[in-house]
Formats: C-alpha cells, sequence, structure tokens
C-alpha cells in the first residue's frame, strides 16, 4: 500500500486518532521519539503531509501523546482508589502508589515522554490540564485525608507533591534499572509498602 493512501480501516475523522496510536507504537518499538512526523504519517498509512491537519510540529504531536498517557494514568489511578475504602486513606495510597509504579514500568516510552525535558516548558492546553487532572487525583487523597483527622494541615499542596516525589523516583529508579536487584523494571508490593509507610508516617497527625 503507498504511504500516500490511508491504511486500511482509516477514515478521514480518525486521522488524530490514527497519527497518536502509529506515535505510540513507534515510541514502544524504539524506546523513545527520535521519529520525525513523516515517519509517524508512514506508520500510520497517510501522506506525509496528513500530520499537519491536526499538529503544527513534531512537538504537538509528542504533547499530544503525553497528555493521552497522562489520561491513562489518571484512569489508572482512579481505578485503584475504587478498590479500597474512600475512608482509608492508606490504602489509597498504597493503592494508588501501586497503580502509579505499574502504568510507569509497563509503559517506559510513553511515561518518560510524560515527563521529559522536551516538554517542561510546554504550553499545550491539553498536555497541562491532563497532568494537572493526574495530580488532582492524589492531591484529593491528601486532602481528604486531613479532613479526616489522618494527615496534618496541608497548607500549599506540599503534602500532595511529597508524595508524588515519593513515586515518581521509585518508578525512574526501577526505570533506570538502578534499584538493586530489579533490573527490567520488576515491582513488589513490598517496595510500596516501604514508600507509602514512610509516606504515611511523615504526614501523620501526631
Amino acid at each position: 500500500m503507498s504511504t500516500s493512501s490511508p491504511a486500511r480501516g482509516y477514515h478521514h475523522g480518525d486521522l488524530r486518532d490514527a497519527l497518536l496510536a502509529a506515535a505510540e507504537r513507534l515510541m514502544t518499538e524504539r524506546a523513545g521519539w527520535t521519529f520525525t512526523l513523516r515517519e509517524v504519517a508512514r506508520a500510520a498509512g497517510v501522506s506525509h503531509n496528513a500530520p499537519y491537519n491536526h499538529f503544527a510540529d513534531r512537538r504537538a504531536l509528542l504533547a499530544a501523546v503525553a497528555a493521552r498517557g497522562f489520561g491513562a494514568l489518571t484512569g489508572a489511578l482512579r481505578g485503584a482508589l475504587r478498590e479500597v475504602e474512600a475512608s482509608d486513606v492508606g490504602a489509597g495510597i498504597r493503592a494508588t502508589g501501586c497503580a502509579y509504579v505499574a502504568f510507569a514500568v509497563a509503559h517506559p516510552a510513553r511515561y518518560r515522554l510524560m515527563f521529559s525535558g522536551e516538554l517542561v516548558a510546554c504550553e499545550d492546553a491539553a498536555f497541562r490540564a491532563a497532568g494537572e487532572e493526574a495530580f488532582a487525583v492524589l492531591r484529593d487523597l491528601i486532602a481528604r485525608g486531613v479532613a479526616a483527622g489522618r494527615i496534618r494541615a496541608d497548607r500549599d499542596g506540599a503534602h500532595a507533591l511529597a508524595a508524588w516525589s515519593l513515586v515518581h523516583g521509585l518508578a525512574m529508579l526501577l526505570l533506570d534499572g538502578k534499584v538493586p536487584g530489579k533490573a527490567g523494571g520488576a515491582v513488589e508490593g513490598s517496595m510500596i509498602d516501604a514508600v507509602a509507610a514512610t509516606l504515611i508516617e511523615g504526614l501523620a497527625v501526631p
């Protein structure tokens, strides 16, 4: 099939999703995002000019891929919370921590892109909103703990930032193979338990 022709099953209204899916496949195959818009178009089976119908440039495409990643992460975090009692903040922290790290390990290239320096100054509204929505899951969980008297008052959001930093740090250490005996990103509940216990102890009301 010519790369100037739409891929089988592709419809014009699905162009944006087709391009994003192609970019995600390339990311997985290459363990990174060192590809061009032309390569994404070829992988999607469309003309090399097709991406410009939806994305001004390569960075705009990457921001959209990262936004979808944050959306998937938000879904994973909310799904984890549905499995525990709403009143058990400690269990909620552990569950979301497990879901967060599991997402990072399952989608390493996507996860790295979401927090990459290439997008650190990105002003794309959808990208920023998606990241804030993921953070809000943790922020709201901490707020419930404060309201229930389980967690100390959080005046400036520092508690949620501390929690995010801990799980993000663990995820990156795993992806980089820096956790002794855990090459390849292996995850054990005991690691999350230790991180969650440290966090809860630090935030708990004396």
